[in-house]
């Protein structure tokens, strides 16, 4: 069956369920845990990036919650990539209520569309000092198991125009591009893209104060809202799954490296 749009506050019940239950069964059985206490207090001190988006990075693409208890789901590369330096932390809503305020970083991997209030509470976050990192593909050409029109399947094509608009840019598609990996050079690496989307620059809708520039051909823009800074992509490819060959695993370390980079303008959000 397709996943509820809270899948992540109903899977996050279900784990606090079975840890549960497997603390009880130690204590019946005499089984402790033997995780490091430093290793733990290692993790807690990592900063926290709240992970939102279709693509399924953190639960991996599974069927339905039975599978992902079984364990059934492929592990996505880029949660270990990602955790080696982070401790993410799904989000399944941008509102306030949602957890956004409790978050170090955020990143956004091929989002749903966001509702009008999401659009404003995520501005707000990056305004207050926010590092936030986009892969917004208006062409997602990664496999998935799952049809066209099933819920469970990564957005096809993203919608987020509106905040976009906000931060004066504006998501380009060219239908007549040739089909195929290519590579695009950023920084010191270089991005895997296919079927490319392209930013191009508008003025801020609202008169809201930022400052866009585009990286890559387009590919990239970064922007300073406010204190904080946006760092989007037109593309997924990096974060496809499977193997990481194509320097995926580099290209998303310079990404990552880019958007949550805290020396020019402070050390970004704190949690309370």
């Amino acid at each position: 069956m397709p996943f509820p749009r809270s899948r992540a506050l109903v899977m996050a019940i279900l784990a606090i369920l079975l840890a549960g239950a497997l603390w009880w069964s130690g204590g019946l059985f005499g089984q402790v845990d033997d995780t490091p206490v430093e290793t733990a207090a290692k993790d807690d001190a990592k900063p926290v990036v709240g992970l939102m988006g279709t693509l399924p990075i953190y639960w991996g693409e599974v069927a339905d919650i039975d599978e992902m208890l079984a364990g059934g789901g492929q592990s996505h590369w880029a949660r270990a990539a990602l955790e080696r330096e982070y401790r993410l932390q799904p989000l399944d809503t941008l509102d306030p209520d949602g957890g956004i305020e409790k978050v170090d970083y955020l990143l956004l991997a091929q989002p749903r569309a966001l509702s009008g209030p999401e659009n404003v509470s995520l501005d707000k976050w990056v305004r207050a000092g926010g590092r936030l990192l986009v892969f917004a593909d208006p062409f997602l050409s990664g496999e998935s198991r799952f049809h066209i029109g099933d819920r469970r399947r990564p957005q096809d094509v993203v919608l987020i125009s509106p905040i976009l608009a906000r931060w004066g840019l504006e998501l380009q598609f060219d239908t007549q591009q040739p089909d195929g990996d290519r590579k695009v050079p950023y920084k010191d690496s270089s991005l895997p893209v296919n079927l490319a989307g392209e930013f191009a620059l508008r003025d801020p809708a609202g008169g809201a104060p930022s400052d866009c520039t585009l990286q890559a051909d387009g590919l990239v823009a970064q922007c300073e809202v406010g204190e904080g800074r946006v760092l989007l992509v037109a593309d997924a490819t990096v974060l496809e799954n499977g193997a990481q060959e194509g320097g995926r695993s580099t290209a998303l370390d310079a990404l990552v490296s880019a958007a949550f980079d805290t020396s020019r303008t402070g050390s970004g959000n704190s949690r309370d």
